[in-house]
């Protein structure tokens, strides 16, 4: 008797959409599926893992989260992604689904692609792709250039190029999906949620199911399920780059850098934020998340910042015999100034 196909399904979207809570939220409303997750963070510090490991979720235990954090997943799928695959299948106990978090920075296209190889197509097929979407941030502008601005330049200069790198990463991240998820609705009103759809929408030939969230929360019978088998319908969903460079050359990350801060303890965290949202608005830093020690509290304080945005909470006890600190990875374009960024954080403190 032939085994039924493992379902996998990949959840991408750029920095900070909410993608670990939206797979925090699953895990923790599975209905008995067995998940095994695989996390792949820009960065050398796995955050994400780490929220995702405390989470509780009989569905999905320590064992059974993979991360891989020696570099974007879509560049490194022959030498990272197949043979964690391949690991996984040979277990006793195969999960009932697979979950992949990929980089908010990542392109889903060549992963999902990887699916065709012989050795996992046999075995696994991709249920959906489901990208999830920063609601406030496409209604403040953050991936669109300003087309009037542009347009204006070029009459003085018809060859400008006017995608950037985070557009054409936000397009390519929509091109691929099965569902989108709009999330932080409840950052925005309805004028503005309607301006996200159009928004959205003008982006994409293809035409996916849109649906709305609030911190995260879709049920996992929205998510799992789809039944799509994209890995068949990869060649119709082309990123930019492979639109521009069908000659062979390969996907590179070099409009973004990462870089790891590490500092002490941090007293005063209150004042501590609000001094981040000036480092974050002054050098123009896309995304900060990492931990901080707090002295006093037995608990690790979470900081996770979009744009100006930052959430922090006492996340969990730090763990015998892990030392304390407070670790921050920092993402932003490639001509930051990631000494000036450093000097700034440090003196945040």
């Amino acid at each position: 008797m032939l085994q039924q196909k493992i379902p996998a399904t990949v959840i991408t979207g750029f920095l900070g959409a909410g993608k670990t809570t939206m797979i925090r939220n699953l895990l923790q409303n599975a209905g008995g599926k067995r998940i095994a997750l695989i996390i792949n963070e820009f960065g050398d510090l796995g955050i994400d893992g780490d929220v995702l490991k405390g989470c509780g979720a009989e569905a999905c235990t320590e064992d059974d989260i993979i991360e891989l954090t020696n570099g974007c997943i879509c560049c490194t799928v022959a030498d990272d992604f197949i043979p964690t695959m391949a690991k996984l299948l040979e277990r006793e106990n195969r999960p009932d689904h697979i979950v992949i978090e990929t980089s908010g920075l990542a392109l889903p296209q060549p992963l999902v692609a990887a699916f065709n190889w012989p050795e996992i197509k046999t075995q696994v097929t991709v249920d959906g792709v489901i990208t999830v979407v920063d609601s406030a941030a496409v209604a403040a502008g953050r991936f669109a250039d300003d087309h009037d601005k542009v347009d204006a330049l070029r009459v003085e200069d018809e060859n400008l190029d006017h995608e950037s790198p985070l557009e054409e990463l936000f397009e390519d991240q929509l091109t691929a999906a099965d569902l989108i998820v709009l999330n932080k609705t409840d950052l925005i009103d309805a004028a503005g949620l309607q301006a996200v759809r159009d928004e959205v929408a003008s982006r994409i030939a293809r035409k996916p199911s849109m649906i709305e969230a609030r911190n995260g929360e879709v049920a996992a019978a929205v998510l799992l399920g789809l039944g799509v088998g994209t890995e068949d319908d990869i060649a119709n969903r082309k990123s930019h780059h492979e639109l521009e460079h069908e000659n062979g050359e390969e996907h590179d990350h070099d409009e973004f850098d990462s870089f790891v801060v590490e500092l002490g303890a941090v007293a005063d965290p209150a004042a501590f934020i609000e001094r981040l949202k000036g480092v974050i608005a002054e050098h123009d830093v896309l995304r900060l998340k990492g931990f901080a020690d707090v002295p006093g509290k037995p608990l690790r304080l979470l900081v996770q910042a979009v744009g100006s945005r930052i959430d922090s909470y006492f996340e969990r006890a730090w763990a015998p015999g892990e030392a304390r600190g407070t670790r921050l990875v920092v993402i932003g374009l490639h001509d930051m100034d990631e000494q000036a960024v450093r000097a700034a954080i440090a003196a945040a403190v």
